[in-house]
């Protein structure tokens, strides 16, 4: 009789379990997971239903996700850099439910190395007698403001657009300025091509015939 009694209990809670399977709600779940502390989205996501055969979904580039899913199951997010979160959802009385799911973000902090491009104490001792101390910034700067380095760069350096303006504005003013004068400062009397002609005009007389005229 008492197993008789078991039994149908039994076979009550079994039914009762699949019928309170069958009454949950399947609604769409969406979210959108960023960071905790911040507004930066954490992107592809691994988000798992652990209440239905651990079925994997995984969010986009900007953390929204979206997929089908009942009320009540237990969903995980996991992510590379991030803590693991489990999730509930709740009831709602529609066929959609949005969460904001914020994630923390892990930081791990490595040991101290400290690197050294000598293979031992003796390669570290003969690079370092010799070292070039003559070659501070005081040095370059100094080579770099010679007249010799100047003098190079001012022939591969092209002008700019200021410095031809201003050359072209001085070449016109000094045009200008000196329009009637002789800008050679050329003397006639040292000119041959001068005294050539004067010999020649009195030889022809241009001067007795000019005071004829008078």
């Amino acid at each position: 009789m008492v197993g008789r009694i078991f039994f149908a209990v039994v076979i009550m809670l079994v039914f009762f379990s699949k019928a309170q399977a069958q009454e949950k709600k399947i609604i769409q779940f969406s979210g959108l997971i960023s960071s905790v502390g911040g507004e930066l989205p954490v992107p592809f996501v691994t988000v798992t239903n652990k209440s239905h055969n651990n079925q994997a979904h995984a969010a986009d580039n900007e953390g929204f996700f979206s997929f089908v899913a009942h009320v009540g199951d237990t969903i995980s997010f996991t992510s590379v850099g991030f803590d693991p979160l489990t999730y509930v959802i709740p009831y709602t009385p529609t066929d959609k439910f949005t969460a904001r799911i914020n994630m923390k973000s892990l930081v791990i902090e490595l040991p101290a190395v400290m690197p050294f491009p000598w293979a031992s104490i003796e390669e570290f001792n003969l690079a370092f007698l010799a070292l070039d101390v003559s070659n501070d910034d005081a040095s370059r700067i100094r080579r770099s403001l010679s007249p010799e380095a100047l003098a190079a760069l001012s022939q591969v350096t092209p002008r700019s657009a200021d410095e031809i303006q201003t050359f072209n504005s001085m070449q016109r003013h000094i045009n200008m300025t000196n329009k009637n004068i002789n800008q050679r400062f050329a003397n006639p009397l040292l000119s041959p091509l001068a005294w050539g002609s004067f010999i020649n005009s009195i030889v022809k007389g241009d001067y007795s015939r000019k005071r004829l005229q008078y």
